[in-house]
């Protein structure tokens, strides 16, 4: 059995990764796993991994930052873009096409279609939301306005974000070889990230916090977004690790994470049992409410209240430990749950 991975994005952030942990657990299941990425991606996290990749078109929107104008841009291309992966598909005959958030479930849906394949749709922004679950199978990940819904159709499935199982096989005594000297074992830790990518209100966040008075290692990670961000890591008080491949190893020195209101470093720290302090607004101004889907493990706040609602936090860190530890447990289930529907639909034939 062959499952065709249609990915948005460049191939090296949350989209890429989701697909990865898709299919390494798909691939238990006997399927091969093959990838497409757009023709400008990257794909720097599958070189890393040693996996080689097809190209085809797939136009963004803009995610959950979508205007009119976006949408209207992005539509036009987007058949063009699936009869390109339509042909795609055609030549590679897998079994079924999985489409990978955005772009990547629209043009992967759409073109699955066209060649009568089978597929399933992963997604997180209206747009997908919008287009694929009119057509195929579809999983919506907490990030969806879908996945609070009461949507009633056999298609659709509610998931967590499939996090890899072995995030949580961690080695305390690495993470503080990695430490420089002035990380204090003795003071609890905070860990800021907006991902692989530091952007600037999570930049700001952390400048924030180094001249409040939260007594604490205060650890920021991510490649910076503009180079001009890094005046904002300049406090001594802050620790800044940059882009890290130990992002495991970390999180067990971690007692807070402060990260953006989005899908794969909160399912993480759900694993690992790790409150969460969602810093809202970081990208582009999204929101997706995850306060609401992991109540008591995840508190949010706007910028200027950062502080307050990290000692919030503090004050009630064991419940907030007990609360992300519940969800842990499914989250740590999610991609085999996942890879168990898109085994059902492929048989759909």
């Amino acid at each position: 059995m062959k499952a065709l991975f249609i990915v948005t994005g460049r191939g090296i952030g949350g989209d890429a990764v989701t697909a990865l942990n898709i299919a390494k657990a798909l691939s238990k299941y006997g399927f091969e796993c093959e990838f497409a990425l757009d023709h400008t991606a990257p794909g720097l996290l599958f070189k890393k991994n040693g996996i080689e990749w097809h190209t085809t078109s797939i136009p963004q929107a803009g995610g959950h930052a979508a205007t009119k104008k976006t949408l209207v841009n992005a539509g036009l291309k987007t058949m063009k873009a699936a009869f390109e992966t339509m042909r795609l598909c055609r030549r590679i005959g897998p079994d079924i096409v999985v489409g990978v958030i955005g772009g990547g479930a629209v043009v992967g849906c759409i073109a699955a279609k066209l060649a009568s394949i089978p597929s399933v749709g992963i997604l997180i922004t209206p747009a997908d939301a919008r287009v694929c679950t009119r057509i195929t199978t579809t999983i919506a990940l907490p990030e969806s306005n879908l996945f609070q819904s009461k949507l009633a159709d056999k298609r659709f499935h509610r998931a967590f974000s499939p996090v890899n199982p072995e995030i949580i096989v961690g080695d305390e005594k690495k993470a503080l070889e990695n430490m420089p000297e002035e990380y204090d074992e003795t003071l609890p830790t905070i860990l800021l990230s907006s991902g692989s990518t530091l952007f600037e209100k999570m930049a700001i966040a952390a400048s924030n916090l180094g001249e409040g008075r939260i007594k604490a290692n205060i650890l920021v990670v991510g490649d910076p977004l503009e180079e001009e961000y890094m005046k904002y890591l300049e406090n001594t008080n802050l620790i800044y690790l940059g882009y890290i491949d130990w992002i495991n190893d970390l999180y067990k020195v971690v007692d807070i994470a402060v990260v953006t209101d989005d899908g794969m470093m909160i399912h993480e720290a759900m694993a690992w049992g790790i409150p969460v302090v969602a810093l809202l607004g970081v990208k582009y101004g999204r929101y997706h409410n995850l306060a609401a889907v992991f109540k008591g493990a995840v508190l949010e706040t706007e910028l200027a209240n950062l502080e307050d609602v990290i000692e919030e936090a503090f004050s009630n860190m064991e419940d907030m430990k007990q609360s992300a530890i519940s969800y842990g447990e499914e989250v740590l289930k999610s991609s085999d749950k996942i890879a168990k529907i898109i085994c059902a639909s492929s048989k759909k034939k």
